[in-house]
C-alpha cells in the first residue's frame, strides 16, 4: 500500500535527479552486474548500478529519506523498524550496501562493550542483557528455530539442501558422542536455551544439569523435564558463579562462548567443574576480530559485551590452561545455512509474529537473521566446533614449569596488552 501511494504521488511531483554524492556512495559497494531502485517521497524511481535490479528501497516519509541521506547504518535500520523505510525484493542483496554506510558511534560502543561490565560486573550485566534478548518470549523463537529440538545454535550440514532438523540432530549426536557421554553420567549443559541438548542427552540416560540466566528459559525447560520425565535439572545461575561439590563427567557448551568473553576465567571454571580426563565440547560463531558488533546489534539484539569467538586469543588462553585442544573444525557454511533456514522460517511466519509482538519486532529479527546470513556468506563471520580435554595427570612425571626468556617475554607482552 505504501509503495502504491508513493507511485501515485510521483506522477504529481517534479522530477529531481538523485544527489551525486548519495549515488556515488551507494553504488560503490554494489557487486558488479547488480542494481537496485531507490524511491524518495514525491520523487521518481531512481535506478542505481548496472545490471539486474535485485531490490528496491522505499522511503515513505521525510524521516526515512533523511536516514538514507545520512548514510548512517543505525538510522537506516531504525527507519526500517519504524516503517519509515521499506525494502522490497532480495534483502540479502541489500546488505551489500553496508560498505557504503557508516557505523561510528564510539561512545555507545565503548559503553556496551566495556563500560557496563566495568561498573556492574560481568554476571549482573549478563543477566540484564540475556533477559532482554531471550525473554521476548519462547514462542517467538520457536517460530524460526528447528521444529524438533528448538536449537538456538548452528546445525552441522552435510548438504546444502538437507532440512535444518537433520543438521541439528547431527550436531547433538556429534556433541554427545564426542564427549564420550554414557547413560548415568553427570553432564553440565552451559546455557540450556529451549532444552535442545538437555532433552537429547536426558532421553539417552545422561543426568544433565542445565544452567541458564533467562527466566523464560528456566520455565520452559522445567516444563520440558516434567513432561518428558527427564533425569535432568535446571539451575538459574550464571556459569561463572556456579559451584558444585561433585565434578561432572562432561561439559557441553553449544553457542554460549559468545556470552563468555573472558576466556581465562571461563577455562578456569571448566577445570573446577570437570573431572580429570573429562571433555568439554563446544561450538560458536566466530570472527577475525573480538567485539566486532555494529551499533544495531549492540542496541537491539545483544546489548552488552557478547562477542563471536576470537580463536587466536581463545587458543592462547587454552595454552595457559590445564586443557588440551582435542580437535577443531570450521563450520562457516553450516552456520550460514542455519541462519538462512531461521530467516526463511521467520519470514514465513511474519503475519503471526507481527500480530503477537508487533511489526517492529518482526523487522528487528529479520534484519538480524538475514544480516547473519550475509556475514557468513561473505566470510565476515565464521564458526567452529571444537573440544577440550582436561589433563588426567602426567604419569607421575613433573611438567616443565621453569622460567625461560620465551616465557618471560610472553608474560610481559600479555601484561602490556592487558
Amino acid at each position: 500500500m505504501q509503495a502504491e501511494q508513493i507511485r501515485n504521488a510521483t506522477a504529481l511531483a517534479p522530477s529531481v535527479a538523485i544527489p551525486a554524492r548519495l549515488e556515488k556512495a551507494l553504488v560503490k559497494s554494489l557487486p558488479e552486474g547488480t542494481a537496485f531502485e531507490l524511491q524518495m517521497p514525491g520523487q521518481p524511481l531512481w535506478r542505481l548500478g548496472d545490471g539486474t535490479v535485485k531490490f528496491r528501497v522505499i522511503a515513505s516519509t521525510k524521516t526515512g529519506a533523511s536516514a538514507i541521506k545520512s548514510l548512517d547504518e543505525i538510522r537506516i535500520a531504525e527507519a526500517y523498524l519504524s516503517g519509515d523505510l521499506d525494502i522490497e525484493g532480495d534483502l540479502l542483496a541489500a546488505f551489500d550496501l553496508r560498505n557504503s554506510l557508516s557505523d561510528s558511534h564510539m561512545l555507545a560502543y565503548l559503553w556496551s562493550t566495556y563500560g557496563q561490565r566495568l561498573f556492574f560486573g560481568q554476571a549482573a550485566s549478563d543477566r540484564k542483557w540475556v533477559n532482554q534478548h531471550y525473554d521476548t518470549g519462547a514462542d517467538l523463537h520457536l517460530y524460526f528455530l528447528d521444529k524438533q529440538s528448538r536449537c538456538y545454535s548452528h546445525g552441522y550440514f552435510e548438504r546444502h539442501d538437507e532440512p535444518l532438523e537433520s543438521a541439528i540432530q547431527r550436531k547433538l549426536t556429534t556433541a554427545f558422542d564426542s564427549a564420550s557421554i554414557q547413560p548415568g553420567m553427570r553432564v553440565l549443559d552451559v546455557g540450556c536455551g529451549w532444552g535442545s541438548f538437555m532433552e537429547f542427552a536426558g532421553k539417552r540416560g545422561a543426568r544433565v544439569t542445565s544452567l541458564t540466566i533467562s527466566n523464560e528459559s528456566e520455565v520452559f525447560c522445567n516444563e520440558l523435564i516434567r513432561r518428558e520425565n527427564l533425569p535432568c535439572e535446571v539451575v538459574l545461575e550464571h556459569f561463572l558463579e556456579y559451584k558444585n561439590t561433585e565434578r561432572f563427567d562432561a561439559i557441553i557448551n553449544l553457542g554460549v562462548t559468545e556470552h563468555l568473553p573472558d576466556y581465562p576465567a571461563t577455562l578456569a571454571q571448566y577445570s573446577k567443574l570437570l573431572k580429570p580426563g573429562g571433555r568439554v565440547y563446544l561450538d560458536a560463531s566466530a570472527s577475525p576480530r573480538k567485539y566486532p558488533f555494529s551499533r544495531f546489534i549492540l542496541k537491539y539484539i545483544y546489548p552488552g559485551n557478547e562477542t563471536p569467538l576470537h580463536l587466536p586469543s581463545y587458543l592462547d588462553a587454552v595454552c595457559e590452561s590445564p586443557f588440551e585442544l582435542y580437535m577443531v573444525q570450521n563450520d562457516r557454511i553450516s552456520y550460514m545455512l542455519t541462519a538462512k533456514h531461521w530467516a526463511e522460517n521467520l519470514d514465513s511466519n511474519r503475519s503471526i509474529i507481527a500480530a503477537r509482538w508487533g511489526e517492529p519486532v518482526y523487522r528487528r529479527f529479520r534484519l538480524y537473521l538475514w544480516g547473519c546470513v550475509h556475514c557468513f556468506a561473505t566470510d565476515d563471520m565464521t564458526a567452529y566446533h571444537w573440544m577440550l580435554q582436561l589433563s588426567a595427570g602426567n604419569a607421575g612425571r613433573t611438567a616443565l614449569t621453569r622460567k625461560t626468556p620465551a616465557t618471560i617475554l610472553k608474560r610481559t607482552r600479555r601484561a602490556l596488552h592487558s
